[in-house]
């Protein structure tokens, strides 16, 4: 079907296009009567305005963007995106405002996404993820001028607005945690290193482990994936000094970790602990279920874009630190056997 103009009103109703415009959007130039009968016949045809033209007149598109560097068949296996995602609709469609979502395949191609996004007024602002150590896209989203709440510790933000949690503190819990157990051999298989939350990660963990006299503690790094999860966790288990206990910086790793594992006729958790970063339904099906650093990843999206909407609306919320990780522990987690 067509979708109704305001040609279709002023056909009906026996005005001008310019008529219809005056009383749409509540202007002087018609009189009562007919902005009442303007505006009951553009109900009764269902004419709602358009948001692209509404943009070029400076109107609020009522749309916020979100472009995700990362493969897209990633998403469908990722929950902690499907949870952030969920959070920030569920706080956007409350607003009747709308999410705009692009995968890209890097940062200069994200970099244009948003400036094509914001030159044309389709977005009233943006969620960054995935904040980088020295991440150039600050300076280019600050230099836009652009709405914009990046999920990420305020020390590398610049004049953005940051929502983050302490993983450092998520991090000293759970080594202490697998200590207590008894484990001294402690891996850590990690997200990409240029991350900045992977790097405060590993300043955490091998600052806890020194000062825990924990020598052979060891991270690898990896895109994590399940694929390269599982590479890492052979290589570790394979090792002269096998490691008692791993921890995964992401629910799919563990996982993969997990059958890496059995598929090695390691017990887990007599022969291995395992700890997943972001629970999720994943970490709980699995056997044993999965000892996981657990959040409210929807309630993290949902403080995002409720800073962001502040920020359209001008406002100047502060940032928010959300609730540090804490841990859940579960079957997969034990003393060590030897």
């Amino acid at each position: 079907m067509k979708r109704p103009t305001i040609a279709d009103i002023a056909r009906q109703a026996g005005v001008s296009k310019g008529a219809v415009s005056y009383a749409l959007n509540g202007q002087p130039g018609v009189s009562a009567s007919t902005r009442a009968r303007i505006l009951a016949i553009a109900d009764e045809i269902g004419w709602r305005p358009n948001s692209a033209a509404r943009a070029l007149n400076g109107a609020r598109a009522n749309t916020i963007g979100l472009a995700l560097c990362r493969p897209a068949r990633f998403l469908g296996v990722e929950p902690f995106f499907m949870e952030l995602i969920s959070g920030i609709e569920g706080e956007l469609s409350a607003q009747s405002y709308a999410l705009m979502l692009q995968v890209v395949t890097d940062h200069e191609q994200e970099m244009a996404v948003y400036r094509r996004w914001w030159g044309e007024g389709r977005v009233d602002g943006a969620i960054m993820v995935d904040l980088h150590s020295m991440d150039p896209r600050v300076a280019e989203m600050e230099s836009l001028g652009m709405p914009v709440v990046v999920l990420g510790h305020p020390s590398g933000s610049g004049s953005l607005l940051p929502v983050w949690s302490d993983d450092g503190a998520a991090v000293r819990e759970t080594v202490e945690y697998l200590t207590a157990l008894g484990h001294r051999r402690i891996a850590r298989v990690a997200g990409l290193p240029r991350l900045l939350h992977t790097v405060l990660r590993d300043e955490a963990f091998g600052a806890i482990c020194a000062g825990l006299g924990l020598s052979e503690a060891v991270t690898v790094h990896t895109d994590y994936t399940g694929e390269e999860g599982a590479r890492a966790t052979r290589r570790l288990l394979s090792s002269p000094s096998r490691p008692t206990a791993v921890v995964y910086d992401n629910d799919i790793m563990a996982v993969a970790g997990l059958s890496v594992a059995q598929e090695m006729r390691l017990s887990v958790p007599g022969d291995l602990s395992i700890v997943a970063w972001d629970d999720s339904p994943l970490s709980q099906v699995v056997r044993p279920p999965l000892t996981a650093l657990s959040r409210d990843i929807p309630a993290y999206g949902a403080h995002a874009a409720q800073r962001l909407l502040a920020l359209i609306a001008g406002e100047h919320p502060a940032g928010l630190e959300e609730q540090a990780a804490r841990l859940t522990p579960r079957g997969s987690t034990a003393p060590p056997s030897a």
